[in-house]
C-alpha cells in the first residue's frame, strides 16, 4: 500500500510540475490550452491514467471486491 501510494503522489507530482512548467512558459495560456498542451506528451498522459485508475480502484473497486 505504502508503494501505491508512492507511485500515486509521484505521478501527481510529475503532473503538477508539467503543469506549472507548461503555465510557467505561457503565462497568459488558458487553463484549456494548458491541458491541451500537457495531454501532448504521452508521459502526461501516462500519468493522468494512472492516476484515475488508481483513484478507481482504490475508492470504487476496492469496496466491491472486500468480502
Amino acid at each position: 500500500m505504502i508503494i501505491t501510494g508512492g507511485f500515486f503522489v509521484t505521478c501527481a507530482l510529475a503532473l503538477v510540475v508539467t503543469t506549472w512548467w507548461l503555465h510557467r512558459m505561457d503565462a497568459e495560456a488558458s487553463v484549456t490550452a494548458l491541458f491541451d498542451r500537457v495531454m501532448t506528451s504521452r508521459a502526461a498522459r501516462m500519468a493522468i491514467i494512472v492516476m484515475w485508475w488508481w483513484l478507481g480502484w482504490h475508492f470504487l473497486a476496492g469496496q466491491t471486491i472486500d468480502v
